[in-house]
């Protein structure tokens, strides 16, 4: 299978080129990772590497986006098995914070940060576990360029100084010291605190962040704000290697990780999908975006429903991702009217950062890092120059949920690298943006499966995002047309139009492999500061 994505200037639907290498792509969110990326690969480094250092840098210019404070998730893509293995980095909740302890000190709820929305963080250990296994240069060596832009400064660019001022960087005075005021687009940040954590980490590998010098920071920040983190949650810390799960949409293999992250939705509602043929109208025709809309709330209230630690709950893997189960669920999707309460089915048992890269070999890594809401908990350590993850937020307190907080459990995540293959092509991608990643995993798929975009085309396409699977409240892109849009309210969506490439709809990225030509390519999600960019020699 050749992958025949080049267009004429006439056919161009889209603003950027796909980006064709025989040494490796790396494609990320901000052009300062993708260099960082693009130089471990001319270094002979591995995709990993080149993942590593690329998040690295995205710590130093997203920090509120992804950093040491946060979790981690990947997919590898072995060039010579062809072999895929994911590494779940997603860290757990301390062992002194229940759900029991949370409602005795008069919460309803989850508190959506400070320090009770903290868990472990998982990225530094899922960093030397994926190095350990799949890297090839030094590891001191993948965190030069992090440590030289945060000791000397980087200039802030447009998207993420959009992003910087936010209500949870005044969680704590060392959150305000290290962060504000807030860069404007042009101005010059440094970081010299995490330029010193960068270091420490290149020097004395993840257990500087676990049992030495940030970890003592960690548990003091903790302990300043009444947590109830101790040094064990931190030591015994360890990332789980898994096996991806997966689907075949139109002839296409879509991989993902299993629970506790959400990709399972994006499973499910491919295979609702699936149930009926592509709406002739186009990926933008009221009556494709109605059939996504409606597959996707009822793939939500699924998820919602079930998923969790799997190590702590039990999750009807198998039965909900049964084309029969789907069969079963498309039934329910009205083509004339929109539906405002999905619920949940009954299957028998049986603010993120995203890159990825193709090496010189052939490997690939979807791989995806984040501090989950903006600034995540707000709570940064002191002399550590990162914020740690709000997480935990994503647990319940109800009673008997499979997702309700318990002592060392792994929240339900939001976070998802995803996977394609079909006739020997294959291709690492993601989308970011929190809930709505799944249903921007699927709206991706759909445009190549069914529509025959190309990648680039295929971010780059109009989008539409909606908070869960309650109400008929959605987002849509304005490049929809008027006509596809009224329709729709007809049908009883209630539509919020959004500027064209709107931050709220995610930002992707994709790196693959053309069987045929054995070429690398990437494509870059236009609605971030980044690109994907060619390694130009490999050693």
């Amino acid at each position: 299978m050749m992958l025949a994505w080049t267009v004429s200037g006439q056919d161009r639907t889209q603003s950027r080129s796909i980006v064709y290498s025989s040494h490796g792509v790396v494609s990320t969110s901000h052009a300062l990772a993708t260099q960082a990326g693009v130089r471990a690969l001319e270094r002979g480094g591995s995709a990993v590497d080149a993942a590593i250092a690329a998040n690295a840098v995205l710590s130093v210019v997203e920090p509120m986006m992804c950093g040491p404070g946060g979790d981690l998730f990947l997919i590898h893509r072995d060039s010579h098995s062809g072999e895929l293995t994911g590494l779940n980095a997603s860290g757990w909740a301390p062992r002194g914070l229940s759900a029991e302890w949370l409602r005795a000190q008069g919460h309803e709820s989850m508190p959506a940060s400070g320090i009770h929305s903290v868990t472990v963080p998982g990225a530094v250990a899922g960093w030397r576990a994926a190095h350990e296994r799949f890297g090839r240069l030094p590891w001191s060596g993948l965190f030069e360029d992090a440590i030289r832009l945060a000791g000397s400064g980087h200039y802030v660019h447009e998207v993420i100084a959009s992003l910087w001022d936010a209500p949870r960087l005044r969680e704590s005075e060392e959150a305000m010291r290290v962060f504000l005021p807030a860069p404007a687009a042009g101005g010059l940040h440094r970081n010299p605190a995490l330029a010193r954590t960068l270091r420490l980490i290149a020097g004395q590998g993840a257990d500087a962040f676990y049992r030495g010098e940030i970890a003592k920071a960690i548990l003091d920040a903790s302990r300043k704000a009444g947590g109830r983190m101790a040094a064990e949650d931190l030591a015994e810390y360890q990332p789980e290697w898994v096996q991806p799960v997966s689907t075949v949409y139109r002839g296409w293999r879509v991989w993902e990780l299993p629970p506790n992250g959400q990709g399972l939705a994006v499973l499910l509602m491919l295979n609702i999908m699936e149930q009926f043929p592509a709406p002739a109208g186009g990926p933008h025709s009221a009556e494709a975006l109605h059939w996504k809309i409606e597959s996707m709330k009822l793939a939500y209230a699924d998820l919602m429903a079930y998923n969790a630690d799997p190590r702590q709950a039990r999750v009807p893997l198998a039965g909900l991702l049964s084309k029969d189960y789907a069969k079963q669920r498309a039934r329910e999707i009205d083509w004339n009217k929109a539906q405002c309460s999905a619920k949940a089915g009954q299957p028998r048992e049986s603010d993120t950062t995203y890159l990825a890269v193709a090496d010189s070999q052939g490997n690939l890594v979807s791989w995806i890092q984040s501090i989950r809401a903006a600034w995540g908990s707000g709570i940064s350590p002191e002399g550590t120059g990162f914020v740690l993850q709000n997480r935990g937020s994503d647990f319940v307190l109800t009673r008997g949920h499979p997702n309700e907080l318990r002592p060392r459990k792994r929240s339900f995540h939001t976070i998802i690298p995803g996977f394609l293959e079909k006739d020997g092509a294959v291709m690492a991608f993601g989308i970011m943006g929190g809930a709505n990643q799944p249903l921007a995993h699927a709206q991706f798929v759909s445009n190549m499966a069914d529509y025959g975009m190309n990648p680039q085309a295929a971010l780059e396409a109009a989008r539409f995002t909606k908070a869960g699977p309650q109400g008929c409240e959605l987002q849509l892109e304005a490049r929809v047309p008027p006509g596809a849009v009224e329709a729709l309210r007809a049908m009883g969506h209630v539509i919020e139009l959004r500027k064209d490439y709107s931050m709220n709809m995610g930002r992707g990225a994709v790196a693959g492999i053309d069987p045929k030509t054995g070429a690398r390519f990437g494509a870059a999600d236009p609605r971030g500061d980044g690109h994907a960019a060619p390694a130009l020699r490999s050693k």
